[in-house]
């Protein structure tokens, strides 16, 4: 006779520390985003935001969760109901919030030793600029529903972090390199795109230090 299962599997676990992380990141950014303080911690780092499109339609959200708050209040006729219902809106009005202060203090940077890319608290590509050959900007449009996707080139597996359906930065990379998700790690790619709100502004002074990183090189 088999046993009653006592324990989640594997799976159910990592999505279980997903969330929890999720969760945590949140919470964290949300307290940043409050205190004016995005995540850059190297010295002559520059932030890039990445949420400039993304920023109005989070808002629709937030307008509509607070909406529907005292609404369900009105409609219920039940007090426990009521107070269950006013809980559980404004938690969601909060976590949408903590959605937005996500994206808002986890931007890309661009650092003396290399390349932070970012799509919001839960995925960080560090990028030395050792591994870079160049950064070029070139709108793309993409199939939507993906966050991450990759297509196969003559020059390699190139994985694209987008947002609503575009990107707009080119980083070539010198040796194909492994990538933590959120899912797991990436095979390894030779070229990544992203989004950024100032691609010129980026690429410049991306283009900066791989001047100096030539330099110290030649």
């Amino acid at each position: 006779m088999t046993p009653p299962a006592t324990h989640w599997s594997a799976p159910a676990w990592r999505l279980l520390r997903r969330l929890w992380a999720y969760e945590v990141a949140m919470w964290r950014s949300l307290y940043r985003w409050t205190l004016r303080r995005p995540l850059v911690t190297e010295p002559g780092a520059v932030p890039f935001g990445h949420a400039k499109s993304t920023t109005p339609v989070i808002w629709v959200f937030i307008v509509l969760s607070a909406i529907e708050i005292p609404a369900v209040d009105l409609l219920l006729p039940w007090q426990s109901a009521r107070l269950a219902f006013a809980f559980l809106g404004v938690y969601g009005l909060v976590w949408m919030v903590g959605l937005l202060a996500m994206v808002k203090t986890h931007p890309h940077v661009v650092a003396p030793t290399g390349l932070r890319l970012r799509q919001s608290a839960t995925v960080l590509l560090p990028i030395p600029w050792e591994n870079v050959v160049s950064v070029s900007t070139r709108n793309r449009s993409l199939p939507t529903g993906r966050a991450f996707q990759y297509e196969q080139t003559s020059d390699g597996t190139v994985l694209s972090v987008v947002v609503l359906s575009q990107t707009n930065v080119d980083v070539v990379l010198r040796e194909p390199t492994v990538f933590a998700l959120p899912k797991g790690t990436t095979e390894p790619v030779t070229e990544l795109r992203i989004w950024a709100d100032e691609p010129k502004e980026f690429v410049a002074k991306a283009r900066e230090h791989l001047a100096r990183q030539g330099a110290r090189a030649a």
